[in-house]
């Protein structure tokens, strides 16, 4: 049975019997070992940052490191992140802020700083693709890689080359990551959470079923709150309580993601790592300091927030197809609405058009702590805004639009606005998928 050491990268090709087995690197010293029958074989991993925002926050700022810290914003926010530290005290993303400072009165809360977040997980991004073309991001700080192939490229098996990647984020970026190694995408992405931080698991397919059988539920990727409460309440705690279920028994009571859990259940997943994962949707909302429930109020911040959907769909040359509007009650609801374009768009007018009847519909007294708009089913920016017969102003609109952003990108954003801009907020961005 292999093993390799995580620090001196000592690799021995077989080790005595289980009871014999080394507890530290003979080379080193070090306890830091990793032993898999599978480990020679195994290609593909599933990378996920440790506490992401926080821990680029604390390698900035050496004074945060021994210290709980909280990436969020504001009083009426919620965590973004949470380092281990405060995680110690319950603290959770997505959490309302007054209960983690409630739950870690001595946490240091830091607003997020979005853009040095995505310019550090662009670095370990480019780090994975000198490594192999087969990256597929699942956020800016996790990705799935496919090393099969790349060991002659390497001259090594490819966990030497992840135990590699993982030290060298380390020491050249400043912060830490985990990596789960394992046969197929699911069982990576929850070897990869075994051993938070720093960690290195293992899953091959001898001992997955083993493994799987006597975890929960919401271990499966893709069983959220709801699902988990469902399968709960039908007597379904284990992984291995839903194996004596058919596919079809699974499908007919809880749709689609049936199927996921059939396969999934039996460590079984057929999708290959992509290199491009195109995205989905783009979108921009802002949490407010006190609940609101007044429409011109609302329907100005929405206008801020259109602008910046528009802007960043012009930037990326995406137009959307669907037109989505979201809002979160105060007492947590989520209220979501939708609009299939006519035409597919990236103008801010018509992002703000088709959003606002549907706000107006819902200012029906009610208060909101959350506002948000997207853009969804985009397509190429050649698409966007043709001609239409039936409004013969949308050709003026964009026109004026177009003169309005060509101004900007010469002068700045703020150097020209519209007059329902005056005095109102202009948000953040918040989300970009």
């Amino acid at each position: 049975m292999p093993v390799l050491c995580r620090d001196c990268y000592y690799w021995l090709d077989e080790t005595p019997a289980k009871e014999h087995r080394p507890k530290r690197c003979s080379r080193c010293n070090s306890p830091r070992l990793i032993i898999h029958s599978e480990l020679a074989e195994l290609t593909l991993a599933h990378l996920d940052c440790d506490a992401f925002f926080a821990s680029v926050e604390k390698r900035d700022n050496p004074e945060l490191r021994d210290k709980p810290l909280i990436i969020g914003g504001g009083k009426r926010g919620v965590v973004s992140t949470a380092c281990y530290l405060a995680r110690l005290y319950g603290v959770r993303s997505a959490m309302p802020m007054y209960k983690a400072l409630k739950a870690c009165p001595k946490a240091i809360v830091i607003r997020p700083d979005l853009s040095k977040y995505r310019e550090t997980g662009l670095k370990v991004r480019a780090m994975m693709q000198d490594l192999t073309p087969l990256v597929e991001p699942l956020s800016i700080d996790e990705a799935f890689l496919d090393l099969s192939g790349t060991e002659k490229l390497h001259g090594q098996y490819a966990a030497i080359t992840l135990v590699k990647l993982a030290k060298n984020i380390e020491t050249q970026i400043g912060i830490s990551a985990s990596i789960g190694l394992s046969y197929n995408k699911s069982m990576a992405k929850i070897a990869s959470d075994l051993d938070k931080p720093r960690g290195f698991s293992v899953l091959g397919r001898s001992n997955t079923r083993e493994f799987l059988h006597e975890q929960p539920v919401r271990m499966i990727w893709g069983v959220g709150k709801s699902l988990e409460q469902q399968l709960l309440r039908d007597g379904l705690r284990q992984i291995k309580d839903l194996l004596p279920l058919t596919e079809e028994e699974l499908v007919l009571k809880y749709g689609l993601i049936g199927k996921r859990l059939f396969h999934f259940a039996r460590g079984e997943d057929g999708r290959s790592v992509t290199a491009s994962s195109p995205t989905k949707s783009i979108s921009n909302e802002t949490t407010f300091n006190d609940d609101l429930g007044d429409f011109q109020t609302l329907a100005d911040i929405l206008w801020s927030l259109c602008e910046n959907v528009s802007a960043s769909m012009k930037k990326k040359n995406y137009a959307a197809s669907t037109i989505n509007l979201k809002l979160k009650t105060s007492d947590f609801r989520q209220i979501s609405r939708s609009r299939k374009c006519f035409s597919p768009t990236q103008l801010a007018e018509e992002l703000y058009q088709t959003t606002l009847p549907l706000l107006k519909e819902l200012c029906n007294g009610q208060k909101f702590r959350l506002l948000g708009v997207g853009g969804s089913d985009l397509v190429s920016a050649e698409f966007a805004d043709p001609p239409d017969l039936l409004d013969p102003e949308k050709e003026k609109r964009k026109k004026i639009e177009k003169a309005l952003d060509a101004v900007r990108n010469k002068l700045g954003q703020e150097s020209i606005i519209k007059g329902r801009s005056f005095k109102k907020p202009s948000p953040k961005p918040e989300s970009d998928r």
